[in-house]
This record gives structure tokens, sequence and C-alpha cells, in this order.
């Protein structure tokens, strides 16, 4: 069953407001569940496709490790992640469409990425490379 966020969760995932989220929800630009009490849930895979429009939350710069100049980033969500041996599979949704990438286990836990997590797959050439949002 799909994950179902509340809209100030929804709103900090993509980095807006939580009226703004709610204005979305009002015209209908979200597609939304109501509980039985009445409130408004939103499935996780509603939000990839405006992912790659979210704002990344500012990091300090003591924890900030490194920079990235690659224009060629698509943010999405990890929807599978398997571990086999040295290697880690991370399948991204982004956008309704699926990215893997295969990366080290290591760099996999050293990110601690797990599945329902934002992560943008940096494009270089023939290779994928992961950064987590």
């Amino acid at each position: 069953m799909a994950s179902l966020l509340t809209p100030r969760q929804a709103a900090l995932r993509l980095g807006i407001s939580y009226p703004t989220i709610k204005q979305w929800i009002y015209h209908s630009k979200l597609k939304t569940v109501k509980t039985p009490g009445g409130h408004y849930r939103i499935p996780e895979a509603e939000l990839d496709r405006f992912l790659h429009k979210a704002k990344r939350p500012e990091t300090p710069k003591r924890q900030m490790m490194r920079t990235v100049s690659g224009r060629n980033q698509l943010t999405g969500r990890i929807v599978e992640l398997k571990y086999e041996g040295l290697l880690a599979q991370v399948k991204l949704s982004i956008g309704g469409q699926i990215i893997t990438s295969i990366i080290t286990a290591d760099a996999a836990r050293e990110m601690q990425l797990a599945v329902g997590q934002t992560a943008s797959a940096l494009i270089k050439s023939t290779e994928v490379m992961l950064i987590r949002a």
C-alpha cells in the first residue's frame, strides 16, 4: 500500500510552505485522499512529479561535504534498494519514470539511503551517481 503523508509532511518534503500545499490541494493540483475525519492525506507517489522543482533544505556548511556543479540532476524518491555483496542497486522514481543506479554498498550505507527518501541522480556521461537530498 502506498504511503500517505500529511499536508505538512508533503510541504516539508517539497521544500514549500504549508499554505502553498493547502492551496494546491484546494485547486486540485495534488491528488489527495480524505480520512474518515475529513483530513487530507497525500500519496507519496503523487509528490514524485514535483520533486524535480523541490528546494533543497539548507545544510550548515560544516555538515556539507561537497557541492556539485553538474546541472544534469534529476530528483526523485527511492522506491527500491537492494544490497548484494559489494554493490547496492538503487531505484529512483522520477516523474513516474524509474532510474536505476548501481553504487557501492559502502556508499549507500554512508549516505544512509532508505526507501522513501528523496535523492538526486547526477547524470554524467554514461555514469549515474546519487546525491542524497
